[in-house]
């Protein structure tokens, strides 16, 4: 899909770090809203969160600047969906974009659909579709799945915290909200139900309501944030990178670490000049040098019965 987008700098700062909480509209690749925003602030270093289909809509965090090195970290936390499950045809894709694999007679019983539908609760392992963006041995499933070819993938461990129907469409539909862990494929759930059943299922429809601390509400459209960029207003819309990253404990270091924070040393904790917070072995904590400046994102370590900070993502 073409978007026109004038090519002038809108921010009056050359460094912008942080995420706009984007809507994505059908029709729009994830890779799509990814080179339209990088246009509209003319800086190289955007990426996405979290792919979402070309027929899905809702929620798409886009990472901007130093954030692109955190996007994996800043997208730890929960999603939320609304899908629409088309009961009785199972399709190459698990969606209604796929071509028709099976169709089946089935009665449409709402008590045996919410049965299948909430034995889905809690931790399962997930086969990913072949159509996906998981990549096996150098190469994208999809890509394989489009030269015909099926391969073995190993399941994935995911959790589905919260399901539930929130509307029966008979005869051969109903709605379901659900609340997950990153990494669940809800075209795969949306089978998985239909396999429980024994009449096949896709999903027709997918809604992202919210990832992780980025919800609908504060979402805002490609044309929104064009508008923000002609009036000088994008800040308005970025969320500063350190405000997604409340999460974490932050640990200041003294000015005798400051060198070995910038050359990505593991830090002993005898250098903690400040933190907001405890500290624990196995804790991810945002590292600051004596200037208050966040380098990256450390995880807590025990050598000798000291602690110390070894770094995971540097910023610089």
């Amino acid at each position: 899909m073409t978007y026109n987008v004038n090519y002038q700098n809108y921010f009056e700062e050359e460094i912008v770090d942080g995420i706009f909480n984007i809507y994505k509209q059908k029709g729009f690749t994830s890779h799509d809203v990814v080179a339209v925003v990088r246009k509209i602030i003319q800086q190289k270093k955007v990426g996405h969160t979290g792919t979402l289909d070309p027929d899905a809509e809702g929620v798409l965090p886009i990472c901007v600047g130093k954030a692109t090195k955190l996007a994996d970290y800043i997208m730890e936390g929960r999603k939320e969906y609304r899908a629409v499950v088309t009961l009785g045809t199972t399709t190459t894709t698990e969606d209604a974009s796929g071509e028709i694999i099976e169709k089946k007679e089935f009665t449409f019983d709402e008590q045996n659909i919410t049965k299948a539908v909430t034995s889905f609760l809690g931790t399962y392992k997930q086969i990913p579709p072949m159509y996906s963006a998981i990549k096996v041995n150098g190469k994208k499933l999809y890509e394989l799945a489009r030269e015909g070819k099926e391969i073995e993938r190993k399941a994935r461990e995911i959790t589905i915290y919260d399901i539930k129907i929130t509307k029966f469409m008979p005869p051969e539909q109903f709605e379901i909200d659900v609340i997950c862990s990153k990494g669940t494929y809800i075209r795969t759930l949306c089978a998985d139900i239909g396999k429980k059943l024994n009449c096949g299922a896709h999903m027709y429809s997918l809604f992202r309501t919210s990832s992780s601390m980025f919800t609908l509400d504060t979402a805002i459209t490609l044309d929104k944030l064009k508008e923000l960029a002609e009036k000088h207003q994008l800040q308005k819309a970025l969320l500063p990178l350190e405000k997604v990253l409340q999460q974490y404990t932050s640990v200041v270091v003294s000015s005798k670490a400051n060198k070995l924070l910038y050359n990505g040393n593991k830090i002993q904790e005898y250098f903690f000049e400040k933190t907001n917070g405890k500290i624990t072995q196995g804790q991810k904590v945002l590292g600051y040098d004596t200037n208050n400046v966040l380098i990256g994102l450390y995880e807590i370590s025990k050598e000798n019965d000291r602690l110390y900070m070894k770094p995971l993502k540097i910023l610089l």
